[in-house]
């Protein structure tokens, strides 16, 4: 054989070989998952006391590997029961086409005038309780779904520093599983009579 062939033989080879190397195409190697997906929390009773609100958990996932997610529930009684943070973190495609995602937040706990050893604090306010480093796998399971199925978070105590990944306390692995679709654009309300 010619010198031509066996250069069209072995470039035909790596080129049918990469995409198995690659990994498969399926997940976030396939499917469109960048955009805005919310998670419905319904019929929540925060306090106990049969006041039920509805709650969304809201992802937004940027292409350029950012993320942030916000808990419409944060706010929620803010000054008795305490808020937290938007989780701001990034996301990897994995090779097996699962999503790796990574974020950070922190929650605030209710404090009075009469908790101050400084004398500082006049009226009651919130103050850091701890912060939190979650590590989520995910499925990417078509370009309008993804669902969470692996979840693991290591605590902070407000004098940690929670960017480093050794410190903390690494709770258990929760494998409960949390579907999120994405908020399609519509015009129907627009063009509603």
């Amino acid at each position: 054989m010619s010198k031509q062939i066996w250069l069209l033989a072995a470039a035909l080879l790596i080129f049918t070989a990469l995409p198995a190397i690659a990994g498969p195409r399926t997940g976030c190697n396939l499917y469109k998952f960048t955009g805005s997906f919310t998670r419905p929390r319904l019929n929540e009773d925060v306090l106990g006391d049969g006041n039920i609100h509805n709650y969304v958990n809201q992802l937004n996932i940027n292409a350029d590997g950012s993320l942030i997610v916000v808990w419409t529930a944060a706010p929620d009684y803010m000054i008795n029961a305490g808020t937290g943070t938007p989780f701001v973190g990034s996301w990897t495609c994995r090779p097996d086409g699962k999503l790796l995602i990574n974020f950070i937040y922190a929650t605030f706990i209710p404090m009075t005038p009469d908790q101050d050893s400084t004398g500082q604090i006049v009226v009651q306010d919130l103050r850091l309780a701890n912060h939190f480093r979650v590590s989520q796998l995910w499925t990417v399971d078509n370009d309008n779904q993804m669902t969470v199925i692996q979840s693991r978070t290591r605590t902070y105590q407000a004098s940690e520093d929670p960017t480093n990944p050794s410190l903390g306390l690494l709770g258990s692995l929760n494998t409960t599983t949390a579907a999120y679709t994405r908020l399609v654009p519509t015009d129907a309300d627009l063009i509603a009579p």
